[in-house]
């Protein structure tokens, strides 16, 4: 037989090591060679029905391509979940319009969307939406102490500068998607060639040509390959992270359209399950009809369907039809927006925005309150300020000016609420994330890997982790399998035996090496290495182990879907696992060679000749089995069903009067405590009666058209009984470098590993593995309850609880819950042990629910962050708008509560936006409360974040009572050194915006000094920010006071350069009054 359009040579349709003879592959031009004619029955070529009507001739004439119908979907409205099945057209554009196209976008906004989402997004956040309220009562006419632009500035710079974030975030993933949906494929159009069309032209219904190293542009439908029976391996690492090429197979009712002229004259419909986001199933039926009127359906499954995004490999082209497009391909599905997360701190700052709003509140309608009693009883008496005494009813009303007065104080105070938070914290995160990916201690050189930050958003909550989840397999691990160990009829094989083990001291049973396993099936002489370990034992004993080792190494090269592939000379093997490839080349190592896959048989090189066993059958692995099986007719004629999996559901399925399990049990647990991973491996002789009344069953499971994989599950529980237990294999899957150290840092931290697989030899050990639930939850109370009597006694032990599968899924039900988990939290690492993705799960969400803890995943990119910096964004933004704006209040007492300001108004903007922006920053960011060596050292300063010591409410508290005892003794040095207003040597008064701009700048210079205070590390970026800040203030704010007046911009301040910067009480003030606020807080620290 012959690859028919590859050319690739096959000899009795055997499938060579891929890889082989790369010269023999080729590709013909399509439609070249011989004329091949199709049909399900085997007759003459489908020519239309009168459903779905096919043109007779070989070549059609090309027609205009009718667009996807487009809908309109209002942003509200909810998206219609499709139910039953969906029909698809084969080779009918024109019946196809009604499906999705096949553009993608992952951005987060368009032109249209960008302004409404932006500005949602923004106003979410309550600092915002004061703000947006002090700006429009500001344009009130008559209530705004200060100038109406001087909060919607400030905002607006806020904003631009989150929507500047925002634009460059989402350009990034407009042209990353214009990038995919341009790309090239090959579709067949209606001329019965391949037209190259763009990845977002094509639709569902049309006929793509994928060829070798290209990726799928959308979910398909396998039809054919260059490959016999329609073979072809996938590489889904752009899905699930595997980089192990999978095995997919065309129905072999269409494996045969291998020319575009057969593939053309295929007409008929396709339905399918709806869109949905299970990458691993999927059920279709092709239904067909031959000229003879004779309806034919082809059932397909997930070994037909090809996923978008994963990439062709070791096979020269594949045709597919295109059943999901777009974001309805079940990439895309799950793909879904990652909720929007609300770290420790944000919520922390949230509920501080809320109390200091109150606050606001209070000092606005306490200074209302004043206002009104200034004006009902002292009016009168400051008559030359022509007051209205608005309680007499002259004036304007009272209930109307009251509301007036508390709006202009609003306005007044409005900046206790730092209207520069918000950016600062987001660009603290930013740089936090930036310091993250270009740390070296983060740097994995051999594979020259960065750190790689997903998102910015979570950074300060990596400072209070108390529980770390992670898989072992490919995370703590390096995903590279090696077979080590087996138990083999009841005897303890392995590649290197210790001398211990070797000569059974203490006791302790003898394990033999390979080589003595080698001596077995070759039947050694008795003399040197390789000697027969069973010589001295007689010879039914020897003769029953040699057969067991022979059947146990015969599954292990058969009960595979591993692919040979030749790369220079030697035979690599591609498994869509790598344990699979482990326990395939550990045969080999063992001398059976697998080295050659047909569609139908497999050839294992045995002691120097090739032998062949037929599959038969293979009922693969999944979550929910945890095993897979392989019927096969064996070189001398038997059926056998061979069998492998987890030691659980091996055992069950075991027939009476076994004769190694319990030794295989034994060894099994040697295994586990060295860490490797086991398999428990069976089989059993299948009479032929009873493979033909089964393989009926299994046929009519195989073409069901709906729920076939639980009918061919409960197909293969028929057969994969009355098993005979022949050993167990252990595989090292070896650690990455440092592992144990990092665990072990983790747990000096506070942190609880949940899931490492890992465990320390000093800790105690609680396992639960029972075989039901009532004995699940006795267990957990009775251990629970122990250890509850062991901790109040004053004993502590370190403990690792260890649970299987089974009993996980009883510890999980809602009434063991709860137990579970207090028992897991007294524990210092947790393993489960043997769990499906769905447990997994369901652990993490128990914690999540129960505890008010921070949860980590090890595969997120994460570093040991403290939340000290960005506690300090906070706390430090809050005390230094307090300080200012206090004074300000204190003033009121001495304006009659009039609503005077005490500064310039825009000066009091430049405050938060220019004066005072980067202290926060360079703390946030570069501020180190110790050094991270120190914090390697010990580890156990970690819990000061779990603990939240430094963020806490008091802590808070206490700093705005800091910011009220430094405002005081500001405002009351500058009003007692100004009283009755300072003379200058000139003569002239000094007068109020003297007084004014002097105490702003002894303010700005105290909130300066306590930033200087609390900063543990001093870098050039502290002193630019920190002394920095207030040379550019000394020398900024003159020059805006001189140029603005001579606009016409700001005229309170004309004047005042000469007069201010001159005058030696100014210096004098500037020093003497931030030194006294800050001799307690310089004490204290």
């Amino acid at each position: 037989m012959q690859s028919q359009e590859s050319g690739l040579p096959l000899t009795r349709a055997a499938v060579p090591p891929a890889g082989l003879d790369p010269s023999s592959l080729s590709l013909s031009a399509p439609g070249a060679g011989q004329t091949h004619t199709w049909n399900p029955n085997g007759g003459p070529a489908f020519a239309g029905s009168e459903s779905f009507p096919g043109l007779p001739q070989a070549r059609r004439t090309p027609a205009a391509r009718r667009p996807t119908k487009w809908k309109w979907k209002w942003p509200w409205e909810k998206e219609i979940v499709p139910t039953g099945e969906r029909v698809i057209a084969l080779n009918n554009p024109d019946m196809n319009v009604e499906f999705c196209s096949n553009f993608v976008s992952t951005s987060k906004y368009n032109v249209i969307t960008f302004v409404p989402k932006f500005f949602k997004e923004q106003f979410s956040k309550y600092a915002n939406v004061f703000f947006l309220f002090t700006a429009c009562i500001q344009q009130i006419p008559g209530v705004s102490p200060t100038n109406q632009y001087t909060t919607i500035a400030p905002l607006a710079v806020v904003l631009l500068a989150s929507a500047f974030k925002e634009i460059q975030e989402d350009l990034k993933r407009h042209h990353s998607d214009s990038e995919l949906n341009a790309r090239i494929a090959k579709v067949l159009d209606q001329s019965l060639s391949f037209d190259q069309r763009q990845w977002d032209e094509i639709r569902v219904g049309d006929v793509v040509r994928v060829e070798s190293d290209e990726f799928i542009p959308a979910d398909l439908v396998l039809i054919s390959s260059s490959e016999p029976e329609g073979l072809c391996y996938i590489e889904t690492s752009n899905l699930d992270g595997e980089t192990n090429l999978k095995i997919k197979q065309a129905s072999p009712q269409t494996s045969s359209l291998i020319s575009p002229s057969l593939v053309g004259r295929l007409h008929g419909s396709l339905r399918s399950e709806q869109p949905n986001n299970s990458l691993y199933t999927y059920e279709g039926t092709l239904d067909l009809v031959t000229d003879a009127g004779v309806p034919k359906q082809v059932p397909l499954g997930p070994d037909q369907l090809l996923l978008r995004g994963a990439q062709l490999r070791n096979t020269p082209w594949v045709y597919g039809i295109v059943v999901f497009t777009g974001h309805e391909t079940k990439l895309m599905r799950n793909a879904t927006a990652a909720p929007i997360k609300r770290t420790a701190v944000e919520k922390q700052v949230n509920v501080h925005i809320i109390f200091l709003f109150g606050f606001l509140l209070a000092l606005s309608i306490g200074s209302t309150v004043g206002a009104s009693i200034n004006t009902w009883f002292l009016s009168s008496q400051q008559w030359y300020l022509f007051q209205e005494n608005t309680f007499t009813g002259r004036g304007t009303p009272y209930m109307s000016a009251f509301i007036e007065d508390i709006l202009t104080f609003i306005i007044l105070y409005n900046n206790l609420i730092p209207i520069s938070l918000i950016v600062t914290t987001e660009v603290v995160r930013l740089q936090h994330a930036a310091l993250i990916s270009a740390d070296l201690d983060m740097y994995y050189e051999l594979r020259d890997t960065p750190a790689v930050v997903r998102t910015s958003s979570l950074v300060e909550d990596l400072g209070r982790v108390e529980f770390v989840f992670a898989d072992k397999t490919g995370t703590l691990t390096r995903n590279e399998m090696v077979f080590r160990a087996a138990s083999i009829g009841g005897v303890p094989y392995a590649e290197e035996v210790d001398e211990g083990r070797a000569s059974g001291e203490d006791g302790r049973e003898v394990w033999r090496t390979f080589a003595d396993l080698q001596a077995l099936l070759e039947g050694g002489d008795g003399s040197g290495s390789n000697a027969d370990p069973f010589a001295a034992s007689d010879e039914q004993d020897r003769e029953r182990a040699s057969s067991v080792a022979r059947e146990f190494l015969s599954l292990l090269a058969v009960c595979h879907t591993v692919i040979p592939e030749v790369r220079d000379g030697k035979t690599h093997y591609q498994a869509s696992s790598p344990d699979e490839a482990a326990l395939v080349a550990g045969a080999e190592l063992l001398g059976y060679q697998f080295h050659t896959r047909k569609p139908r048989s497999v050839f294992v090189n045995i002691c120097g000749s090739s032998v062949e066993f037929e599959v038969l059958n293979v009922c693969e692995f999944n979550s929910s089995r945890k095993r897979m099986s392989t019927v096969v007719r064996a070189p001398d004629g038997k059926i056998k069903l061979y069998c492998k999996g987890a030691d659980t559901v091996i055992l069950e399925r075991l027939a009476t009067h076994q004769l190694y399990t319990d030794k295989t049990l034994a060894h099994l647990e040697d295994y586990a405590t060295e860490g490797l991973r086991t398999l428990c491996i069976a089989y059993r002789d299948v009479p032929e009666a009873e493979y033909r009344q089964w393989s009926t069953i299994y046929d009519q499971a195989a073409a069901t058209l709906t729920g076939r994989s639980e009918a061919l599950d409960k197909a293969a529980e028929l057969i994969e009984r009355e098993l005979i237990l022949l050993g167990a294999t252990a595989i090292e899957d070896k650690l990455q470098d440092g592992v144990p150290d990092t665990i072990h840092t983790l747990q000096m931290a506070g942190i609880k590993p949940v899931r490492f697989g890992l465990i320390a030899e000093s800790m105690n050990l609680v396992i639960v593995n029972e075989d039901s639930a009532s004995a699940t939850s006795e267990f957990i109370s009775k251990r629970l309850s122990a250890i509850r009597n062991q901790r109040s006694s004053g004993e502590l032990e370190d403990l690792a609880l260890i649970i299987d599968g089974k009993s996980l899924g009883f510890a999980l039900e809602k009434d063991v819950s709860k137990s579970f988990l207090e028992l897991a939290l007294l524990c210092k690492a947790v393993i489960c042990c043997r769990v499906s993705p769905l447990q997994k799960a369901l652990v993490v969400k128990l914690v999540k629910k129960n505890q008010d803890s921070i949860l980590l995943a090890i595969g997120d990119g994460a570093n040991d962050v403290s939340m000290i910096q960005a506690a300090h964004v906070g706390i430090d933004s809050f005390y230094k708008n307090i300080t200012l704006y206090m004074t300000q209040f204190w003033y009121s007492f001495f304006n009659n509560f009039s609503g005077q300001i005490a500064y310039e108004s825009w000066t009091i903007s430049f405050y938060n936006v220019i004066f005072t922006v980067l202290p926060p920053f360079v703390i946030g960011i570069f501020d180190q409360f110790v050094s991270a060596r120190v914090l390697d050292r010990y580890p156990q300063l970690y819990m000061l974040g779990q603990k939240n010591v430094f963020f806490t409410k008091m802590a808070f508290w206490l700093w705005v009572a800091n910011a009220l005892y430094h405002s005081l003794i500001l405002f009351g040095f500058s009003v007692i050194i100004f009283w009755g207003d300072l003379k200058q040597a000139t003569g002239l008064d000094s007068e109020h915006w003297f007084w004014g701009t002097t105490l702003y700048l002894t303010v700005l210079l105290t909130v300066l000094g306590k930033a200087a205070l609390i900063s543990d590390l001093w870098t050039k970026y502290t002193v630019a920010a920190i002394p920095g800040s207030f040379v550019f203030t000394m020398i900024f704010l003159p020059l805006y006071a001189w140029i603005a007046p001579m606009l016409g911009f700001s005229t309170e301040y004309y004047g005042l350069v000469p007069r201010l910067w001159t005058d030696a009480v100014f210096y004098f003030l500037l020093l003497l009054v931030p030194m006294i606020c800050l001799t307690r807080d310089f004490i204290w620290k």
